[in-house]
């Protein structure tokens, strides 16, 4: 009996081989034929391909190419290549696929069978997507599928409004940009901002994204330029990541320091794409100690040469902590147009940290905190943030450390001005137009256009008359009084 049972499992496990051997025969075999045969059938057929680069000659991005490999990597035969690459994605346990270099995926539309490849040209940096179709289809399917293709990516990026973020990398002769999820929490509504001086840049934000065909009527190129001014910690940063949020553009993210020339200064403005947000960070640093590759007459032509004109619907955000020392044409109109000044905490702001920060709206130590801002006593509003995320879990232990560290500060010479004191001329108001008022008083905020009517200037040279008018008259009436006096005297 132990004799047949051991006969009869090594009959079953030798069965159980050859089953699973076979399977996988019969499967590898069948992959071989499959291959053969489509080569077979290809032998017999003439393709016809298509190169879609990722740049231009002009070195601009294609943004054909960027559809197609938006539309590449949503394909489920993504998953039948050879290989590709897994990234995780911006949620856990997220992964997905990315159509990889030198890779080949297949796809079908109308009975008709095409394939892509991804290739890369090693001595230009330049990659490129690469299309064959059959010639006897092509006629047939060629612009009913490029309108699929444009029609899925457009739904693809409605349902994923992913702002991203770009920043700049340097390589022997080249510049390029590298990109990532723009994951900042910061939006318009969580600024620490006087709500007056917000809803003003909000209208004139707003304003900009309608005002295309205005921008073409006055011959103007379609763009906008910002300066955030202010000492470290006030906001400025924050307040950039909650303009792309307000836009929902990209932000491009330029380091000076990995620029190597004025030639690749221009490359990187040329590369990037409408709707997005340039932004150059201290760049008063930059104008004074003269540290990088890049002259004072890149930044100009940056901020307004003819380069900066390939391109449309973009917003320029310069940051710097001040610019009394900037060389004003770096200021003059047409580079700069809105300038909005960050000051340091007052009694207003801090009241509004206290309430997001440690979500207190009145406390008994608020009137000593008020007392000490009146002496002048000023921190940035990072620096109290910081202060009140150490010690949220005790509010009154937070504005203790807050006392202590004011009147620590008190006479080290900082003074900043008040959130109450932002100011906007009439004239500018919720436009982005006129001239505005640029007195340089903390949290302000000036509008500053360079396109103005004759009947402008008209009016403002009739004031100016009027104004020279009256000081005369004072004048002349503070002499007659003088002289009345002095006769008074006499007798």
């Amino acid at each position: 009996m132990v004799l047949d049972t051991s006969i009869t499992s090594i009959v079953a496990t030798i069965v159980v081989t050859l089953l699973i051997f076979r399977f996988f025969l019969k499967t590898s075999v069948l992959q071989i034929l499959r291959k053969w045969w489509e080569s077979f059938k290809n032998f017999f057929h003439v393709y016809q391909s298509y190169r879609i680069p990722q740049y231009n000659e002009h070195f601009q991005e294609n943004q054909l190419y960027r559809k197609i490999f938006t539309y590449l990597n949503s394909l489920p035969s993504l998953e039948d290549s050879d290989f590709t690459s897994l990234f995780s994605g911006s949620k856990p346990n997220e992964i997905f696929l990315r159509f990889d270099t030198n890779q080949t995926v297949q796809d079908t539309f109308l009975s008709a069978k095409v394939s892509w490849m991804n290739e890369i040209s090693e001595g230009e940096g330049n990659s490129a997507l690469v299309l064959q179709i059959k010639k006897k289809d092509k006629r047939r399917v060629f612009q009913q599928y490029f309108q699929h293709i444009l029609s899925v990516v457009d739904d693809i990026e409605q349902r994923k409004k992913e702002i991203k973020l770009h920043i700049n990398f340097g390589t022997e002769g080249t510049t390029r940009w590298r990109s990532m999820p723009f994951t900042h929490p910061a939006n318009l509504d969580t600024v620490v901002m006087d709500s007056d001086l917000k809803n003003k840049v909000k209208s004139d934000l707003e304003q900009f994204l309608k005002s295309k065909q205005y921008y073409h009527r006055l011959g103007r190129v379609w763009k906008r330029s910002y300066l955030l001014y202010g000492q470290s910690g006030t906001g400025k940063s924050s307040f950039v990541s909650a303009m792309a949020k307000f836009l929902c553009y990209d932000v491009y993210d330029i380091d000076l320091s990995k620029v190597m020339n004025d030639s690749d200064f221009k490359m990187l403005l040329l590369q990037t794409r409408n709707k997005s947000l340039i932004v150059i960070e201290d760049l008063d640093r930059f104008l004074i100690d003269k540290s990088t590759a890049a002259s004072l007459s890149g930044v100009l032509n940056f901020m307004d040469g003819i380069v900066s004109c390939c391109g449309e619907e973009r917003v320029m955000v310069f940051t710097m902590n001040g610019k009394d020392q900037i060389d004003q044409t770096v200021m003059r109109p047409g580079r700069v147009d809105v300038h909005i000044h960050f000051p340091l905490c007052d009694f207003s702001t801090f009241k509004t940290l206290a309430s997001s920060y440690l979500g207190v709206k009145e406390h008994k130590l608020f009137s000593q905190v008020e007392e000490i801002f009146q002496t002048g006593a000023r921190l940035s509003p990072a620096e109290i943030g910081e202060i009140m995320i150490s010690n949220r879990s005790s509010p009154s232990r937070a504005l203790k450390t807050v006392i202590t560290a004011l009147q620590t500060n008190c006479g080290d010479g900082r003074r900043g001005g008040t959130m109450a004191g932002h100011r906007l001329s009439e004239s500018g108001s919720g436009r982005g137009g006129g001239s505005g008022d640029e007195s340089g008083d903390p949290g302000s905020i000036f509008f500053r256009e360079s396109v103005h009517t004759i009947r402008e200037f008209r009016n403002l040279y009739g004031l100016l008359r009027l104004g020279s008018r009256r000081r005369e008259e004072n004048m002349d009436s503070g002499a007659l009084e003088k002289e009345g006096s002095s006769h008074g005297a006499n007798k």
